[in-house]
């Protein structure tokens, strides 16, 4: 019965999945290798066969070191990028807070690219604009929410994005440290909403570099570490054996010669600055 009542509650599952960058030195080659012709000067592995399983009502921490493809990972599972193999199910409808902007219009007006986005999801206008008072109201963008997109400051584009992806009731909500960019008072109002969100039995796929935050917020945390999955499971043994080992990756080796110092010899100062 567990194993039953566990398949079934499952939104998020990925299997094996793997993805590859490829890269050019010019543009001229990019455009040659996707009409067929020419090749790329190396490629970048972002993804090697990672596999999880997310579960309704839960959070899902996603974290590792800049490069370890935490973020192809979600913008795959929000449906914006495709895998070279493995499979993806994801129960819909699934939002994504990920490059600040995207889907959003720089020329149009707070308002304007609430309903714009609530369009790219499939939900009518009329229905979007019912939503306006309540996605306006969390944004909180003041004078601004007439104003064009290309006005907003980093931390305003995040508020109105973060406002709309949680009003369209999504299964499945996807961050990308989206809430790096907010002051304290933001942070904590969308912890909030998220923790409502799980409340509701839906899914929260979420990417930071506060620790505290994926401790706090998360039941389960899976680290990647270059494309492959290091660990999976509960938060705290998972965050820790992750921070054992950044610290272990950025402590200076003994035998490492220091500034200054002349192996086998005295100190010596290499320069003097006055100001």
């Amino acid at each position: 019965m567990g194993m039953q009542q566990e398949r079934r509650d499952v939104t998020v599952r990925v299997e094996n999945l793997s993805k590859t960058y490829f890269r050019f030195s010019r543009r001229r080659e990019r455009l040659a290798a996707f009409l067929g012709f020419g090749g790329s000067v190396g490629s970048q592995l972002a993804l090697s066969e990672v596999s999880f399983e997310a579960y309704a009502g839960e959070a899902l921490g996603i974290i590792g070191e800049n490069g370890s493809g935490k973020s192809t990972l979600l913008r795959i599972v929000a449906g914006i990028s495709a895998a070279d193999s493995g499979e993806v199910f994801v129960k819909r409808p699934v939002t994504g807070l990920l490059e600040l902007g995207l889907g959003f219009h720089p020329d149009f007006s707070g308002r304007e690219n609430a309903v714009l986005y609530g369009s790219l999801l499939g939900i009518p206008r009329e229905e979007m604009e019912e939503r306006l008072a309540a996605i306006l109201e969390f944004a909180d963008l003041g004078d601004f929410v007439d104003q064009p997109l290309r006005t907003y400051s980093s931390g305003m584009a995040a508020r109105l994005a973060f406002a709309v992806a949680t009003q369209v009731e999504p299964a499945v909500l996807v961050v990308d440290e989206a809430l790096a960019v907010g002051d304290e008072a933001f942070q904590r109002k969308c912890i909030a909403r998220m923790q409502q969100f799980k409340e509701q039995g839906r899914t929260v796929l979420f990417c930071s570099h506060a620790m505290y935050q994926v401790v706090g917020f998360c039941s389960r945390a899976l680290w990647l570490h270059q494309g492959k999955v290091r660990a999976c499971g509960e938060t705290a043994e998972v965050v820790n054996v992750y921070q054992q080992f950044v610290q272990a990756s950025q402590r200076v080796e003994p035998s490492s010669p220091r500034l200054g110092h002349v192996p086998g010899g005295s100190p010596e100062v290499l320069s003097v600055q006055v100001r």
